[in-house]
């Protein structure tokens, strides 16, 4: 069961307070940094106190995830207009996305409930990321893809790890709503709408903060798609607050492409409900998603810290690409909404040029090869008549 019987919404797992004072636990923390089992060496089961359950070790299914750099902008910060930027780079993870974080616990969770069949709806990165976890836990990996929408790097990481591939025609909405309607019993769900995910995916901002020394940043800036991160992030945020870890929340700010941008119309608009779209477009697949689960949660996270919603074009998100990429990070097109939406932001006086900024990348530059070529092509045409002088 993912969502409550009676109002409909996705369920959330609740936490015990720790036992162990905050700056005892962030030390603890940071001794296991040190050890060399596999639960400790994890970026994830390292903050175990923070996650709802407790498994033992060889129950535990982990590549050795999270553990990625927060990485200074140089080159991008100063396009972007922001003079205290970073980037926390989740796309260096085993499988070169944020979903391994929370592929961990969610595949922990259907291992320790006896699954032998899990599956997802995906634009690619959560189909590479389950199709690992699910062979690392000797489970069968069924992944549901929108038919010709799902970058051929992300496919060919499912097929490389065995999972079983069913294309679908239609969006990663037509794809998800179908898989729900399955009243399969044997299936384990590990879609973000999962809680068990979200719970894994908030570690990276307690990772976040130890590298920042507990310093809380001004601004956490998230690509928007089907919403998990941002709704996991803010409750990462609350939960550190009301345990006393942290004295305040950054201010959460959600950036979507503009031809998948629900949120963001919603936000503008000042409407209660959410407007599904569709037929969504863009040319960052990772985040082409029109009818987005998580988004009450994304809301809140969103509203209690004080943030905004935004979107971004294709053209703004393509630009900024290729700045990261000039600073040596690289990232999938779905990241840079964050970066072309930090220029926006300031460009239109909407954010403080010299706040502390952190920006989310969730996937690596080799995600979609294609689209690095394709936008390589396009460059080249148009500088054809060019001269190099030497």
């Amino acid at each position: 069961m993912l969502a409550c019987t009676g109002c409909g919404d996705l369920l959330e797992a609740v936490i015990d307070p720790p036992r162990e004072e905050p700056a005892a636990l962030k030390q603890r923390w940071l001794t296991r940094r040190m050890s060399y089992q596999a639960v400790d060496m994890s970026g994830v089961w390292r903050f175990r106190e923070f996650l709802p359950e407790t498994y033992d070790a060889e129950m535990v299914v982990t590549l050795g995830e999270g553990n990625t750099p927060v990485v200074t902008a140089q080159r991008t910060g100063a396009w972007a207009g922001a003079r205290n930027l970073w980037f926390k780079h989740l796309g260096w993870n085993p499988t070169g996305s944020f979903k391994d974080l929370g592929m961990t616990a969610g595949m922990t969770e259907a291992r320790f409930a006896g699954a032998r069949v899990v599956a997802c709806a995906s634009t690619g990165n959560t189909a590479a990321s389950l199709a690992a976890y699910a062979a690392r836990a000797g489970l069968t990996g069924r992944v549901y893809l929108p038919a010709g929408q799902a970058s051929a790097n992300k496919l060919a990481q499912a097929l490389d790890f065995g999972a079983e591939i069913i294309q679908i025609q239609g969006s990663f909405d037509d794809a998800l709503d179908g898989l729900l309607r399955r009243n399969d019993a044997g299936l384990y769900f590990l879609n973000s709408i999962n809680p068990f995910r979200i719970e894994g995916q908030k570690t990276a901002m307690l990772e976040l903060l130890e590298q920042f020394e507990w310093r809380v940043p001004d601004y956490l800036v998230v690509p928007g798609g089907n919403l998990g991160n941002s709704s996991s992030f803010g409750k990462a945020f609350l939960e550190l607050k009301k345990y006393g870890f942290i004295d305040r929340v950054p201010r959460i700010i959600i950036v979507q492409a503009g031809g998948a941008n629900p949120l963001s119309r919603m936000w503008t608009s000042g409407a209660k409900q959410l407007e599904a779209l569709p037929f969504p477009e863009t040319a960052a697949t990772a985040i082409r998603i029109g009818n987005p689960r998580s988004w009450k949660k994304a809301l809140h996270a969103v509203q209690t810290s004080g943030g905004l919603v935004l979107d971004v074009s294709d053209e703004e998100i393509q630009e900024a690409k290729t700045m990261i990429g000039s600073d040596g990070i690289g990232c999938e097109p779905a990241s840079a909404t964050t970066l072309a939406g930090i220029r926006k932001l300031n460009a239109e006086g909407k954010i403080d040029r010299d706040a502390n900024i952190v920006a989310i990348l969730t996937g690596h530059a080799l995600k979609d090869t294609d689209y690095i070529n394709k936008t390589q092509e396009q460059r080249t045409r148009e500088h054809a008549g060019d001269c190099i002088r030497v």
